[in-house]
């Protein structure tokens, strides 16, 4: 059992049948009254992302979440297709659980699955990732006010403003959490 006053990113718990990561956490008390804590939360079966709140002291299940490394191998209709590094087994997870996270990998990337108790919740990929721009449109002379930016295109299919300077073929690196540019990659 976990206590709420402990809450802070990256603990997973069981609640109403649900599993969640912490995203957030926000401890308050009032004068005399008792403490909230208020979480932002992501539910690992279903992807959304709500808050919740909890008066202070109440106790939830922890949820025991291995992670695995596996390879990601293809996409196939609603499916992408995962490989085991360990035991070479291939297995499908749900495009839906993993919509952000498929604007940053590529065939072949290596990634965290997530799992409790036999059941696939989601993937797991590194804070930044480095992709290479297969599109970006040619600077505009006389559009350069206060930080100008172009929208590039990366060999994933993702789109993300970015600094005039980037060109085709440079590689850039991506924050995974927010989507967008954290400079040039080697």
């Amino acid at each position: 059992m976990i206590n709420v006053n402990t809450f802070k990113p990256g603990i997973t718990f069981e609640d109403e049948g649900e599993i969640f990561v912490v995203l957030e956490a926000q401890h308050s008390k009032q004068g005399r009254g008792q403490a909230n804590v208020k979480a932002k939360v992501k539910n690992l079966r279903t992807g959304s992302t709500t808050i919740k709140s909890y008066t202070g002291g109440v106790m939830v299940s922890k949820a025991h979440i291995d992670k695995r490394p596996m390879n990601y191998l293809y996409s196939e209709g609603k499916n992408i297709i995962l490989m085991d590094n360990e035991t070479y087994e291939q297995i499908e997870v749900p495009v839906s659980h993993v919509e952000w996270e498929m604007n940053f990998i590529k065939e072949g990337s290596t990634v965290k699955v997530r799992m409790y108790k036999d059941e696939i919740l989601d993937i797991e990929i590194e804070d930044t990732v480095t992709l290479e721009v297969i599109e970006a449109p040619d600077a505009v002379k006389g559009n350069t006010t206060t930080n100008p930016q172009k929208k590039v295109k990366v060999e994933t299919g993702y789109e993300l403003e970015t600094p005039m300077f980037i060109k085709e073929g440079d590689l850039i690196n991506i924050s995974t959490s927010t989507g967008k540019y954290n400079g040039k990659g080697k």
